[in-house]
């Protein structure tokens, strides 16, 4: 079993990766597994927000380096990466696309395509011994796992270049400063911490938590004016939602709004 799932109130669905998968997820069996879990998520009206955590010392670790080893000595390599990525980046796409929220729960290391599914996240939330690495340069690779999209865009271009070319391993409390990571707890408040961000975010209208998520990933690459193309028809289309109807309620009865 790659991975366990609870659904709890709130519309938040927790889902912890098993200590085997957590130290080397990325063989396509496992990422199969959790991609799967996390679309059957996005795809469920139930639920709003889902928070992912691992298991012992590993948030996410990336690839079985011995799989990697027997696929190069029998020629299948270039095809092993090839599924990995096929299954790997589809799924983060729908991430950053998605209405639902994701948190990371990161209780350890994150690296390789691990640390790109921490990037992903909506919100991380880390402990004092999370160690965020990497690891491509070690292992003669270029960065995958949208690494070199979603980590400039929290630390800067350069801070990204130096921490890929310097092969650098980041501490719980560096990737705090850095801006990596949200918030940093102690491990018995990680799952509780993470929890509340997920059930708070989760309960925004889906068309705020969509078209926020999916603007601010443009605005980065849009120009101004096609930015606010892209506003424009993000907020008309949410001015038609019966959780618009419900917020215009709440704000003239002077009451929290209760979205769908």
């Amino acid at each position: 079993m790659a991975l366990t799932v609870e659904r709890l109130d709130g519309g938040v669905a927790l889902v912890t990766l098993t200590a085997e998968s957590a130290q080397n997820a990325f063989s396509v069996e496992a990422m199969t597994t959790i991609s799967n879990t996390i679309n059957s998520l996005i795809d469920d009206e139930e639920i709003s927000a889902f928070v992912l955590t691992g298991t012992g010392k590993f948030f996410c670790a990336g690839a079985d380096i011995n799989e990697f080893r027997a696929c190069y000595d029998d020629n299948t390599i270039s095809e092993l990466v090839q599924g990995l990525t096929d299954i790997l980046h589809p799924l983060l796409v729908r991430i950053r696309q998605s209405d639902t929220v994701y948190v990371a729960a990161m209780n350890g290391a994150a690296a390789g395509g691990g640390l790109g599914l921490a990037l992903a996240a909506d919100y991380r939330i880390a402990v004092p011994k999370t160690k965020i690495a990497a690891a491509f340069f070690s292992l003669g690779l270029s960065p995958d796992g949208g690494t070199t999209w979603l980590l400039p865009r929290l630390v800067g271009a350069q801070r990204a270049k130096k921490f890929f070319f310097n092969n650098e391993t980041w501490s719980g409390e560096e990737a705090l400063t850095l801006g990596v990571i949200d918030d940093l707890v102690e491990p018995e408040d990680l799952i509780i911490r993470s929890l509340k961000v997920a059930t708070s975010w989760g309960d925004w209208a889906k068309s705020s938590r969509a078209g926020t998520k999916q603007l601010l990933d443009s605005q980065s690459f849009n120009d101004f004016e096609t930015q606010l193309h892209f506003e424009q028809a993000r907020i008309v289309a949410a001015s038609q939602t019966e959780d618009f109807s419900e917020g215009v309620n709440a704000f003239l009865e002077k009451r929290e709004p209760e979205f769908q």
